[in-house]
């Protein structure tokens, strides 16, 4: 008996960047009457899901920052924060690699230096709340993440993600897209926040389906047993899903979810 579903966003749920399935609203009608919780998983800041989702947003359960960051109702039920030791450890290898751009996201804001119009096309589309400032250094905020932006060349794991490996000590470097990377404190993922939501509201593995398409979802498709990568997913998330679904583009989250149900008695 299903009893939560859990997607990523961008690549997965949307059919583009900021589209929702046309038949989202008729589905989420599907899974209220069968007592079955949705959620968002994603990269994207809390208060990006939230906007995505306005006449759900007192009902979902939104899994945002890569799973740093876990809120309901508008309300915080747990986040993994970095320690002031390794956000200084971060910005000093980050704000050496060239002709890249960062985002630093905390609770309250995330936070850019730079408005260069390549970035703040791609920060528009998974930021909705940011502040421009001259120095990282003084932010006053619990930080959760970062996130750093191949946006001029679009080659993140060469650019980015191999250049911070020697991180990988001290925090969590996650290649999230060709154009994203995010560093997060070391243990905290999507997957890791969904187990403890399952504890939290005893829920099993075999209970829970989840969809994504990227390496920021593979110990999201771990946490659950109908695990799902979509056909247009990253070889290596492919290879641990249990079940392939349908292209982002063909609207395959929404297409799998109605075959579930149809399924499940």
């Amino acid at each position: 008996m299903i009893k939560w579903i859990i997607s990523d966003m961008d690549g997965t749920l949307l059919v583009d960047h900021n589209k929702l399935p046309e038949d989202f609203d008729e589905v989420m009608q599907l899974l209220k009457e069968k007592n079955i919780m949705f959620s968002p998983a994603s990269g994207r800041q809390y208060q990006a899901l939230a906007v995505h989702f306005p006449k759900y947003k007192d009902d979902l359960l939104f899994i945002s920052e890569n799973g740093t960051y876990v809120c309901q109702h508008d309300k915080e039920l747990f986040s993994y924060t970095l320690s002031p030791d390794n956000v200084a450890l971060v910005l000093e290898q980050v704000l050496k690699l060239p002709d890249v751009f960062v985002v630093v996201s905390g609770k309250k804001s995330s936070y850019v230096m730079s408005q260069h119009p390549a970035f703040v096309a791609e920060l528009n589309l998974y930021f909705t709340h940011y502040t421009v400032v001259e120095d990282f250094s003084h932010i006053d905020d619990d930080i959760i993440k970062f996130s750093i932006c191949d946006a001029l060349n679009h080659h993140a794991r060469e650019n980015i993600y191999n250049k911070l490996q020697s991180l990988n000590e001290k925090v969590q470097v996650v290649l999230s897209s060709e154009i994203w990377v995010d560093i997060m404190p070391i243990g905290a993922n999507k997957g890791l926040a969904i187990k403890k939501l399952q504890e939290k509201l005893n829920i099993k593995p075999e209970e829970c389906v989840a969809f994504g398409d990227y390496l920021n979802d593979y110990e999201m498709l771990q946490s659950v047993y109908y695990s799902y990568a979509m056909e247009n997913a990253a070889p290596e998330l492919k290879k641990i899903a249990r079940f392939i679904a349908p292209p982002n583009y063909e609207n395959g989250v929404m297409n799998t979810i109605r075959k579930l149900l149809s399924e499940q008695k």
